[in-house]
């Protein structure tokens, strides 16, 4: 401030930088705040005639945010898994971690600590599509790794334990920190698989009305080994407790009506252990 109390020129500088960068921000916090308004409103559309409708009566033909919920299916390849077979999906992420002890020189304990040292993600085009059938209608999903949060599923999970020698033992010790191995990991997440009934043949079906199913031969009951018993075409991959029934596979368990009960037993389902194929 000068020596007769007026502002300097520096302050007003000061002044006119600090209402710029104000103004700035609060600009883009309105615009931030609208999206999260518009997306709050976003309308649930269900994949068939409703979409269709909404879209035609739409200005362009275009509707900012919506709420879309379907199957996943491919639009022509799938991604295989590396380690799990008969496993296909859309995206595949592996990932190397890995594990050690680091050495706390204040509180003098050693502490878990854990880095990706390799990330890659694999993507293929697929679409949206109704889980029943003869709906017709189908949305292409563009950019899908831009999404916050891609609802992978783990198909496989390892850990390779480090084997150290005495001496890199006592190396250590001296720098601080201690492997303790790598966690390799692959999510996927799975396409949609429809299956189709055919028509029984006369035999089939008579020997299916005459023979109840808990009478069958196993072999007859269940589709390939290891499949789920409700789709016949998933590994099946969690078991239900309190029962210890492993009958179903995860999307099967997840398609389950409240209260989830066991398919072989009916009893409640109070939780789920995951199985993984190794």
């Amino acid at each position: 401030m000068e020596s007769g109390g007026r502002p300097s020129l520096g302050q007003f500088i000061l002044l006119g930088t600090s209402s710029v960068v104000t103004a700035f921000l609060y600009s883009v916090y309105r615009q931030k705040a609208q999206v999260a308004q518009e997306l709050k409103g976003a309308k649930r559309i269900h994949l068939g005639e409703d979409l269709k409708s909404i879209l035609s009566e739409a200005p362009g033909k275009c509707v900012p945010y919506a709420v879309i919920e379907g199957a996943v299916r491919s639009v022509k390849e799938t991604l295989n898994s590396q380690f799990v077979e008969n496993c296909k999906g859309v995206i595949q992420r592996l990932t190397l971690q890995e594990h050690k002890m680091v050495w706390n020189r204040t509180t003098h304990l050693w502490n878990d600590c854990s880095k990706i040292i390799h990330q890659r993600t694999n993507t293929v085009p697929f679409d949206l599509v109704p889980h029943e059938d003869g709906a017709g209608v189908a949305v292409r999903v563009l950019k899908p790794l831009d999404a916050v949060d891609l609802g992978l599923e783990t198909v496989y999970e390892r850990f390779h334990p480090s084997t150290p020698s005495f001496t890199d033992v006592v190396g250590h010790y001296l720098s601080g920190e201690r492997p303790k191995g790598v966690q390799e990991t692959e999510e996927m997440l799975k396409q949609y698989l429809r299956r189709r009934r055919e028509r029984q043949r006369p035999e089939e079906e008579f020997r299916e009305r005459a023979c109840p199913e808990e009478d069958r031969p196993e072999e007859d009951r269940e589709g390939p080994k290891g499949a789920c018993v409700v789709c016949l075409s998933n590994f099946r991959s969690c078991v239900f407790l309190e029962c210890g029934h492993v009958c179903a596979c995860t999307e099967c368990y997840r398609a389950l009506p409240e209260p989830r009960r066991c398919p072989i037993c009916r009893q409640e389902i109070s939780r789920v252990v995951r199985l993984y194929n190794s």
